[in-house]
């Protein structure tokens, strides 16, 4: 297979779960209507309420996942249509437009954090600390098999947000139904959770899909052409992957910075310094125009990230025969000239935003209150699914978690796995706010109109 088939398997337009050909002549594209059906999900309108640096921020400026996940989106489509542009060109491919590597690369950024649980990252380590440190979820854990119980020791978001798009929302359908090129740029790290040995490169840094929606993995691997690297268990990234990565590290880095500033954890010239580091041309006489200093900062932010994104679609195109072989598995950003103040800035954010005291003390709450609720509704779970007469307590508190995380008839799944996934899935899914009230409700310390 030549580079130019191969381009034109990796942008497949197949739907997941359906053989049919796309139709032709319709005015928006397969991967126009990916983007808008993430949109009008209700997993992506839940990212309001979920933390992105700033956990329960008062202010109105600074970034949730829901607006952080947008501005990935904008940039991914940049550096998308960018290097589609020059595809296109090289390869003299005409049934594909520039536009469509932009759209596929702008729908997987936007759905790229919509598996996260509750509290950022930190969440995805209390789910974690729980089942491999808490009894209650080492003893649930017991009877699962090695893949099964992988998926919750080491859970995901990532992973979580494949099976949100596969298969939570609409469960029926599969899912929402995406393309598979979309779905396989999605996948940042396309092997499973069990395998016995980490992979080489920065697509084997973390899992990208669960035991449970491993055959769907399969289908988009088979039909994008993805190549093996561990048999039915890891594969080659998606080029475009490497897009999604880039946009999400050059927003990140920039915006949670910027919004350090805001929250008063970097002062004015630490932020001018670091920020025009980035940006490949003099804006002294621009910026001497700008009076507001958190003006000035915010012209920086635009035009660093308009730099990072030249240089990242260049770095791509520069790479793009080693990527399409496999040989080529490293973050973009670390291949363009302005890597050095890239990761300054990273340092400093991990030295004075991401360890500020607002931050630290409700992402160290985050622990209690999703043990607490992992504690509580995997207990009466299993203890309905198990016990010929449960208490009330637990019937109680099953009644508070809405059927689809349940099994048929609104009773916990009688399979021990599919009964954690679900009642993972129904805390995963909580917004910051509605974790904090449902738990103090179920303890007890908070009741309605008390």
């Amino acid at each position: 297979m030549n580079n130019c088939e191969q381009w034109l398997r990796l942008l497949s337009n197949r739907r997941l779960g359906d053989a049919r050909t796309a139709e032709p002549g319709r005015i928006r594209t397969d991967f126009q209507v990916d983007h808008d059906r993430i949109v009008f999900s209700s997993a992506f309108r839940r990212l309001q309420d979920k933390t992105q640096v700033f956990p329960l921020a008062d202010s109105d400026y600074v970034r949730t996942r829901l607006t952080h996940s947008i501005e990935v989106s904008c940039i991914g489509r940049s550096l998308g249509t960018q290097v589609g542009e020059v595809i296109t060109a090289k390869y003299g491919i005409d049934t594909v437009q520039p536009a469509d590597f932009g759209a596929i690369v702008a729908a997987a950024c936007l759905a790229h954090d919509i598996g996260n649980p509750p509290f950022g990252h930190s969440g995805e380590d209390a789910i974690r600390h729980w089942f491999e440190q808490e009894p209650p979820g080492q003893r649930l854990l017991e009877p699962l098999g090695e893949q099964q119980r992988a998926d919750l020791l080491r859970f995901e978001g990532n992973a979580q947000g494949f099976r949100i798009l596969t298969r939570l929302q609409s469960p029926d359908n599969p899912g929402l139904r995406l393309t598979h090129a979309v779905l396989a740029a999605f996948t940042k790290y396309p092997c499973r959770s069990g395998l016995e040995s980490r992979q080489d490169g920065i697509s084997g840094k973390k899992h990208g899909f669960f035991h449970a929606e491993e055959p769907f993995f399969v289908e988009v691997a088979e039909a994008t052409g993805l190549r093996e690297r561990v048999p039915g268990a890891a594969w080659d990234r998606h080029p475009l992957a490497f897009l999604v990565e880039a946009a999400d590290d050059i927003s990140y880095h920039i915006i949670d910075f910027e919004d350090g500033f805001r929250q008063g954890c970097i002062d004015y010239s630490t932020a001018i310094d670091h920020l025009s580091a980035l940006v490949d041309r003099d804006l002294s006489e621009r910026l001497s125009g700008i009076a507001e200093p958190k003006r000035r900062v915010e012209y920086l932010r635009a035009a660093g990230i308009g730099s990072l994104v030249n240089a990242t679609a260049r770095a791509f195109l520069d790479q793009e025969e080693a990527i399409l072989r496999g040989e080529f598995d490293r973050e973009l950003v670390g291949e363009i000239p302005q890597a050095d103040a890239l990761e300054s800035i990273k340092r400093f954010a991990i030295s004075h935003i991401y360890t500020a005291r607002p931050v630290v003390e409700i992402e160290a709450a985050g622990f209690e209150v999703l043990g607490g609720l992992l504690d509580v509704f995997a207990g009466a779970a299993h203890e309905v699914a198990t016990r010929p007469k449960p208490s009330r307590r637990a019937r109680k508190l099953l009644e508070l978690v809405p059927a689809q995380f349940l099994g048929e008839g609104g009773e916990p799944a009688a399979d021990p796995y599919q009964r954690l996934l679900g009642i993972t899935d129904f805390i995963a899914g909580m917004t910051d706010t509605y974790a904090v009230a449902t738990f103090k409700k179920v303890r007890g310390i908070s009741l309605p109109h008390a």
